[in-house]
């Protein structure tokens, strides 16, 4: 990976992991999707994300650089399952 790559993806994890311990209802839903079934993650993270817009403004704002990252570098940085959420989750 890159440097400048690697430094985006470190950068914003640290960013999202310190709003989400801010957030203990978006770090429990978070946590919850991580363990569920895709079908159910899905619906859990859109209905706690619905019912708290400005929560996911403000993650959705954090995420943002990753995907500004990979298409600069025409690189992709997560695996293939995170990209899949990640793609999922910043397209609302």
């Amino acid at each position: 990976m890159l440097p400048e790559v690697a430094s985006t993806v470190s950068s914003v994890t640290g960013s999202a992991d310190q709003y989400l311990s801010n957030h203990p209802g978006a770090n429990a839903a978070v946590t919850a999707a991580k363990n569920e079934p895709r079908p159910q993650a899905e619906a859990d993270l859109r209905g706690y994300f619905t019912a708290h817009p400005q929560e996911y403004v403000d993650l959705r704002g954090i995420l943002a650089p990753i995907g500004d990252t990979q298409h600069q570098c025409n690189t992709t940085v997560l695996s293939p399952d995170l990209e899949s959420a990640y793609t999922e989750f910043m397209a609302g």
